[in-house]
């Protein structure tokens, strides 16, 4: 509840703000000084009237009707002032009904309502207690400054960073996500990843315009990593916006030919592709073996350690280096951390669970799928 000095403190404020609408009101207002003001303004009119007809400027007929227009308005002038004054004492009853309903029925109407509508017994949370108290997962403003001020003391913690970007574009903060991201890159080495997720920040930051220093980040990405696809894609979107249609074109001609049908990002790209003009290529073919399927896990699991490892281990190796190539292959980041289950390893299935989650950071769907086959581990997920 609210304590008693603090609900005096706004009661008082409320009664002075209330005061100084209502003092004017209160005042009784000088109506013969309002009514001499009125004349004098129509006798100079009158008397201009009357110079003018006689230098022959204004013709008579003319100066005689603007004589009684001004008559006319000062007769009225006299008559509202004779009626504002005729009942002063009604006018400041009403002036003082006007002041309480004001200052008394508003006040409890509004406290009234609140008392139904509002919740008066929800106790205070100042932001000091909030940031000193164990954060909801749900307050992702807490969470942002705790990590931030862990930052400001921290300034050489780039996986705190590199944590922090990707929150920052998902609230809309995409210049701060660029930041973050480039201070990712000082501290933990560039890689085609961070470098990409940073152009990406920066174009988000100018409404989908691909700036000079985005083309920069994702022309490094793409020396790192030439199969870094969000870097080719939006390679593609700079040459189409600078008018370079051909450019465009070729760039995600390439890209189409050695992206798998499985691919998320395959959809949007080939619709970018047909937008320059530019002709589908197939879908590259699918690894020839692309490691081990649900059934392959299972009967693993049934041999000896010894036999296990040598069947599983090898197709492991193959599907963990495809997936650094492709890492939007869902199916198979779903393989590999059944088969880092079986095998034992939760180190790289948990590994392998962070490098995935980073991979379909915007794709709900995806994240389900992950968060499933982690529960499913052996070991039962996080310890």
């Amino acid at each position: 509840m609210i304590s008693l000095p603090l609900f005096t403190a706004l009661a008082l404020m409320t009664a002075v703000a209330a005061l100084a609408v209502l003092w004017p009101l209160s005042r009784a207002r000088t109506l013969k000084a309002t009514r001499e003001a009125d004349l004098a303004v129509y006798r100079d009119q009158l008397a201009e009237i009357a110079r003018d007809a006689k230098s022959g400027r204004l013709p008579a007929a003319e100066a005689e009707a603007a004589r009684i227009e001004v008559a006319r308005r000062m007769l009225a002038a006299d008559a509202a002032a004779d009626a504002a004054s005729a009942d002063p004492a009604v006018a400041g009853r009403r002036r003082r009904a006007a002041a309480i309903f004001a200052l008394l029925f508003v006040p409890i109407c509004a406290a009234a309502l609140y008392a139904v509508m509002g919740s008066p017994g929800l106790p205070g949370a100042p932001l000091a207690e909030r940031m000193a108290a164990a954060p909801d997962r749900s307050d992702v403003a807490i969470l942002v400054r705790r990590v931030e001020e862990h930052l400001q003391k921290n300034p050489n913690d780039g996986q705190g960073y590199e944590i922090l970007a990707p929150i920052y574009l998902r609230l809309g903060r995409p210049e701060d996500s660029a930041r973050a991201y480039g201070e990712a890159i000082r501290i933990l080495g560039p890689s085609a990843e961070r470098l990409s997720a940073r152009g990406d920040a920066l174009v988000v930051a100018a409404d989908g315009l691909v700036t000079a220093d985005a083309a920069k980040a994702f022309a490094a990405a793409l020396a790192l990593n030439p199969n870094e696809p969000r870097a080719a894609y939006f390679l593609g979107l700079a040459a189409e916006q600078d008018g370079r249609a051909q450019d465009a074109a070729r760039i995600w001609g390439d890209l189409l030919a050695r992206t798998p049908a499985s691919a998320l990002y395959r959809p949007m790209v080939a619709e970018a592709l047909a937008r320059v003009g530019g002709t589908v290529p197939p879908a590259a073919p699918s690894p020839a073996t692309p490691g081990p399927n649900a059934a392959d896990v299972n009967a693993a699991a049934q041999m000896s350690p010894q036999d296990r490892n040598a069947m599983v281990r090898g197709m492991v190796e193959r599907l963990a280096a495809r997936l650094d190539q492709e890492p939007n292959d869902i199916d198979g980041w779903e393989r590999l951390i059944r088969a880092y289950g079986v095998l034992g390893d939760k180190d790289k299935a948990d590994a392998a669970l962070k490098t995935a989650r980073a991979a379909f950071k915007d794709d709900p769907a995806a994240l389900a799928r992950l968060d499933a086959a982690e529960k499913a581990l052996p070991t039962g997920g996080k310890g």
